[in-house]
């Protein structure tokens, strides 16, 4: 059964609490060369049968209306495992 996995980040503009604190302890560490992190979201959606568009059209709303918060999140990426697209279903 194939696996789509959504990318969820918080929007470039706002600020990350969570990116902060994990950037402070990578300094506080001795990691001083990364100067930002940002934290996001990964779902794994594991489908029953082919990846048709249907389906694509299905996850992308899903990622948008359901995984996402729009306000404060962007999806920066939906990604179909390659087999699944090599079988006919679409890039």
């Amino acid at each position: 059964m194939p696996t789509i996995v959504v990318e969820v980040m918080p929007k470039a503009e706002l600020l990350d609490p969570q990116g902060k604190a994990v950037a402070g302890a990578l300094a506080r560490t001795g990691k001083s060369q990364f100067s930002s992190v940002r934290v996001g979201k990964r779902f794994e959606l594991t489908v029953e049968g082919p990846i048709d568009d249907a389906t694509r059209a299905a996850v992308e709303q899903i990622a948008n209306d359901v995984l996402s918060n729009s306000v404060i999140e962007d999806v920066v990426g939906i990604h179909y495992p390659s087999e699944a697209l090599a079988n006919g279903a679409g890039a």
